[in-house]
């Protein structure tokens, strides 16, 4: 006969909070590999050496890292002002 887990048990994850930050991972590589191949792709086509490539991965990871900081305290700031209104 199978138990049923009680009150004491382990509370459940928090599975949509969990994927949403697990995706925040992947949109950070993603963004550098998208702003590097961006700036490859302008040096072949404007011969301007690796200043695109340097340009696309340091870009890349600014708007990156920004992109991270706004969801992770600017959205929450901005939603708790929201709510407590």
């Amino acid at each position: 006969m199978a138990q049923k887990p009680g009150p004491a048990g382990p509370p459940p994850p928090d599975v949509p909070g969990a994927a949403q930050y697990a995706g925040l991972g992947l949109t950070f590589g993603a963004g550098i590999v998208f702003f590097t191949l961006l700036g490859s792709w302008l040096d072949n086509r404007l011969g301007t050496g690796p200043w695109g490539l340097m340009l696309g991965v340091f870009g890349g990871f600014a708007l990156s890292l920004f992109w991270i900081y706004r969801r992770l305290v600017v959205e929450p700031r901005e939603r708790t002002k929201r709510e407590g209104k």
